[in-house]
């Protein structure tokens, strides 16, 4: 594969920065309803999917003329003044704070709607104790305790001054609505146009290629953060095996994972690269035949969102997922990735390496997954699914 390097930048505006918010509030005055994102800052995280994607949607169709713009906490006391030009404010994991709750506050006496997005399980001080274990810390100290807490109890207080809730699946949903003030709604993350783009190039180039596999195989884990030493060692052990087995595979590790387990034997076939931006990102995730979801059960792991699987059948790349609810979901039809319970993955790895030495298959499924999910997360589908949804008209 050619190798192709862009740009994953975001627009961080340094904060109070007066030009870039009379730009971004220009946004929101174009249309009508207006809808607002308040983010704590922008970051190649929940700000790219939650904030920054939602807002490109609405603002390119502008569904019933609809404005959006979106805006950090840095710059509460300039959107107070301003409330009565926002319809909706949506807090988008914003931790409590004095001046998030005068910002509730000023907008509930100005009959703004105020809601609350997540898309994690970080919102319940009853699961702290599963989130410290997705970090497997064997022996978490009382300052690990006091942070996890503190910033779970934060998110939960400012959820709960809130009218309703947005959530990324129906099982995050359920979790949320025990602590919001109403109803929630679910919005599943999604592609945006440059990394949709991205991503038809790269299916381009493979296809091309006729699919034709990479010597060696690569199978790939990206694991983001570094909260997923548990899930990874779901498969460390069936990876393990395959390795042994099958001397012409290798595997591609990228994020902050620094415990790979019995996959230390081969530390010669691993590859460990770092945390990459969110274009980029794709661009790794093509390189490789097989792409691993692994998730240690638990309720957090069972509210994650399945952008993990379409990030990589967007540039054709086949996926083996734990069955949690969103996954279960996108791979109800096996044509489109292969789920895989506890005991199942010495099978299902050795079927994805033999799909991948069958590029013909694997074209075919790669080419159907790829519209599929251009058509389910593709950047253009879902202004109207967004205002419909934050404004309950559902």
């Amino acid at each position: 594969m050619h190798t192709m390097l862009v740009s994953g930048d975001l627009p961080f505006a340094p904060p109070w920065d007066s030009q870039t918010f009379d730009r971004r509030w220009s946004m929101l005055e174009a249309g009508s309803p207006r809808l607002a994102w308040l983010c704590e800052g922008p970051d190649y995280g929940t700000f790219r999917y939650r904030v920054y994607n939602m807002v490109e949607a609405v603002s390119s169709s502008r569904p019933g003329g609809c404005g959006a713009a979106w805006f950090r906490e840095a710059e509460i006391e300039w959107l107070i003044p301003r409330l009565s030009g926002i319809d909706v404010l949506i807090l988008s994991r914003v931790r409590y704070s004095a001046r998030v709750a005068h910002l509730v506050t000023a907008a509930r006496a100005r009959n703004v709607k105020v809601l609350y997005d997540c898309d994690d399980l970080v919102f319940d001080t009853r699961y702290v104790h599963l989130l410290i274990e997705a970090l497997a810390q064997e022996a978490p100290r009382a300052q690990d305790w006091d942070f996890w807490f503190a910033m779970v109890a934060r998110n939960q207080e400012a959820a709960r001054l809130c009218d309703g809730g947005v959530a990324t699946n129906a099982a995050l949903a359920a979790r949320l609505r025990d602590v919001v003030g109403g109803p929630v709604s679910v919005l599943p993350n999604f592609l945006n146009r440059q990394q949709q783009g991205f991503s038809d190039e790269l299916l381009s180039i493979k296809a091309e290629r006729g699919f034709q596999s990479h010597t060696p195989i690569c199978v790939g884990y990206f694991s983001g953060t570094a909260s997923h030493r548990l899930d990874f060692g779901v498969v460390s052990a069936a990876l393990a095996r395959l390795l042994a087995r099958q001397p012409d595979v290798v595997v591609r590790i990228v994020g902050f994972l620094d415990h790979v387990g019995p996959l230390a034997a081969f530390d010669a076939r691993l590859e460990h690269l770092p945390l990459h931006d969110w274009v980029n990102l794709q661009r790794l995730i093509a390189e490789v035949d097989v792409n691993l979801v692994p998730l240690h059960p638990s309720v957090f792991t069972e509210c994650k969102s399945e952008l993990k699987y379409f990030e990589a059948a967007a540039v054709g790349t086949w996926t083996i997922a734990s069955p949690s609810w969103a996954n279960r979901q996108v791979c109800a039809d096996s044509r489109r990735g292969r789920l895989a319970v506890a005991e199942d993955w010495d099978d299902a790895l050795a079927e994805a390496v033999e799909l991948a030495r069958s590029p013909a298959r694997y074209a075919e499924l790669a080419m159907a997954n790829a519209a599929w999910v251009a058509d389910q997360y593709g950047w253009n589908r879902f202004a109207a699914r967004i205002v419909e949804a934050v404004l309950d008209r559902t």
